[in-house]
C-alpha cells in the first residue's frame, strides 16, 4: 500500500532554518505575527518573509500559502510560508497547505504553537501527501516523484509532538488504505485480491473471516449473489473483527465492495463509466476503519462487514423483472439492475444482523447519483431513525472536517418502493432517489437496532484537489468515524 510520509520529530537546534537545503515550510499567527522559525527566517533573508506577509498576494487565511523562491541568506530552495490560524482545524489545513508546495526532495516543516497544534500541523501534512503512482512507469516530476518521501518536522517540544502524532499516524495510514482501494483498477482489485488484502490485516489483530459463494447460497443471501451473477470474479463476504474492549456488542460497520459496476443490463452511459472502480468505496471506508482501530489499538469493539462483488453482463446477469428472495426473506421486484448497491447491503446489513448481534450498524455506499445532485461533492448524505446516532455522526464530521448531512426518511417514500409482484421494488424513481434507497435499506434493519446510512457517492472520489488530498481517491470517513468511535465506543 502507498505509506503515509516518514516525519521525524526533532528540535529546533538540530535543523536551524538557515542551513535547510531542499524545501522548509514556516507559519504566520493568525494576528500575523511571525513564528519564531518564521521570525528567523525573516531576519535572515532581510525581511522577505515579512514583506511577503504584508503583500497583497497573501492573505493569511487559513489554508493560505505562497513560495519563496532561492531566499536571500537560506540555504533553501524555497521557502513556503502558510497561515496558521486559530483552531486545530486551521493548523491542520496548514499544515496541508504548507505541504502541497513543498515539492520533491528534502523537507524541514517548522512548527509553531503548542504540542497539540504542532501535532495537527504535522497530521494535515501526512494526509495531504498521498501520491498513488503504483502504475506509472515514468514519473512526471523526475525518479523521486512530485511528494517528499521524508519529512523533517522541527519543534520546541520534539518529544511530546511525537507522542500526540502516534494516533494521528494511524488514522492516516488507515485513510491511504481507503484511498488505495477506491483508486485501484478492477483488473487488479479482483473480489479474491480485495479478500486477500483485508485478510493480510490479521497480521495487525483484527479476525477476518472470508464466506465464499458456497456459504452465501446456504445462508441465502440471493440478493447479494445475484448482483455477482454476470461476473467471473466470485462474490464474497468478508467479517473483520476488532476486539478491542470489553464484554459489550460492537459497533458494526457494513460496506458496499462493488469492484466495478457497469449497471448490468441495465447498463450505464459509456462515458465516465471508467470512474465506477470506485462503487467499492463504501467498503473501503470499513476496510480503513478497522485498519486504523488495529493499528492505535483502539479500546472498542467494532466488526466491519463488507460485501464484495462485481456487476458486470453476461448470460448469467440478472435482468429487470427478475424477483429475488433476501436473507431476510422478503422479495424485491428488480427493476434496474444499476441499482444493485442495495442488494449488496441488504443482504450484509441482516447478516450482520443475525450472527454480530451489534449495539448499532453504520452502513456505507456509493448508492445514488442522486446524493450528488442533491449535495454536489461536499457532503455525504446521512439517513438514520435515531437521533442521537445521526448527531454523533455529524459531530464527528464537523470536528474532523468531513462534509456530512443529514436528509429525511419517512413512510410517504415507502409508497415509491411499491411492488405490483413482490414485497418492493429496487427503485422508486427518480424523485428522492438517495432517500427512497435509504428507505429500502430501512427495511432490512430491526425496528430495534440503531441504524445510520451514509451515502457518499459524492465524497468518494473527488473530481478535483481538496484540501487533504489530490484529484482521485479521498478516504473520506475513516476520520470522521474513527472519531466517533473514540467519542462514543471507546471503554
Amino acid at each position: 500500500m502507498t505509506n503515509p510520509v516518514e516525519i521525524s520529530y526533532v528540535a529546533h537546534e538540530a535543523a536551524p532554518i538557515g542551513g535547510a537545503g531542499g524545501a522548509a515550510a514556516v507559519f504566520v499567527r493568525a494576528d500575523g505575527a511571525l513564528g519564531a522559525a518564521a521570525a528567523a527566517a525573516n531576519a535572515a533573508s532581510g525581511g522577505a518573509v515579512a514583506r511577503l506577509v504584508a503583500s497583497k498576494g497573501f492573505r493569511n487565511k487559513p489554508g493560505d500559502a505562497a513560495v519563496l523562491a532561492f531566499p536571500s541568506g537560506l540555504a533553501a530552495e524555497r521557502l513556503v510560508v502558510a497561515a496558521l490560524g486559530e483552531t486545530a482545524a486551521d493548523a491542520r489545513r496548514a499544515g496541508a497547505a504548507a505541504a502541497v508546495k513543498l515539492g520533491a526532495g528534502a523537507a524541514v516543516l517548522y512548527g509553531d504553537g503548542d504540542a497539540a497544534t504542532q501535532a495537527e500541523i504535522a497530521f494535515g501534512a501526512a494526509l495531504r501527501l498521498y501520491d498513488f503512482d503504483t502504475y506509472k512507469t515514468k514519473r512526471e516530476n523526475g525518479d523521486n516523484g512530485g511528494a517528499p518521501r521524508k519529512l523533517t518536522f522541527a519543534t520546541d517540544a520534539p518529544e511530546a509532538v511525537a507522542r500526540l502524532s502516534g494516533p494521528m499516524a494511524a488514522v492516516a495510514e488507515g485513510v491511504f488504505f481507503t484511498r488505495d482501494l477506491v483508486n485501484e483498477p478492477a483488473n487488479i482489485l479482483t473480489t479474491d485480491d480485495y479478500a486477500a488484502r483485508l485478510a493480510a490485516m490479521g497480521e495487525l489483530g483484527l479476525e477476518v473471516e472470508i464466506l465464499g459463494e458456497p456459504e452465501l447460497e446456504k445462508l441465502g443471501m440471493r440478493c447479494l449473489l445475484a448482483v455477482g451473477h454476470g461476473s467471473a470474479n466470485e462474490t464474497k463476504l468478508v467479517v473483520m473483527r476488532w476486539r478491542g474492549g470489553g464484554d459489550e456488542a460492537p459497533l458494526a460497520l457494513v460496506g458496499k465492495g462493488v469492484i466495478f459496476d457497469t449497471g448490468g443490463v441495465s447498463i450505464k452511459p459509456a462515458a465516465g463509466m471508467e470512474e465506477m472502480t470506485m462503487d467499492m468505496g463504501g467498503s473501503g471506508v470499513v476496510a480503513g476503519v478497522m485498519r486504523t482501530l488495529a493499528l492505535r489499538k483502539a479500546k472498542a469493539n467494532v466488526v466491519g462487514v463488507v460485501g464484495l462483488v462485481e456487476n458486470m453482463l453476461s448470460e448469467r446477469a440478472m435482468r429487470p423483472g427478475d424477483i429475488l428472495r433476501s436473507m431476510k426473506g422478503d422479495t424485491v421486484e428488480v427493476i434496474s439492475t444499476d441499482a444493485e448497491g442495495r442488494l449488496v447491503l441488504c443482504d450484509a446489513l441482516w447478516w450482520t444482523q443475525e450472527h454480530v448481534k451489534p449495539c448499532a450498524i453504520i452502513d456505507f455506499a456509493t448508492l445514488t447519483g442522486a446524493v450528488i445532485v442533491a449535495l454536489g461533492h461536499h457532503n455525504a448524505g446521512v439517513f438514520s431513525p435515531d437521533d442521537a446516532l445521526a448527531d454523533g455522526i455529524l459531530n464527528a464530521c464537523k470536528a474532523v472536517g468531513e462534509g456530512a448531512w443529514r436528509l429525511p426518511l419517512g413512510e410517504a417514500y415507502d409508497k415509491q418502493l411499491k411492488s405490483r409482484l413482490a414485497d418492493m421494488k429496487n427503485v422508486g424513481g427518480r424523485q428522492a432517489g438517495a432517500i427512497t434507497a435509504a428507505q429500502f435499506l430501512k427495511r432490512f434493519v430491526r425496528d430495534d437496532m440503531p441504524w445510520a446510512h451514509i451515502d457518499i457517492a459524492g465524497v468518494a472520489l473527488s473530481p478535483a484537489d481538496t484540501d487533504f488530498a489530490p484529484k482521485g481517491a479521498t478516504g473520506w470517513g475513516v476520520r470522521a468515524i474513527d472519531r466517533l468511535i473514540a467519542d462514543r465506543y471507546e471503554t
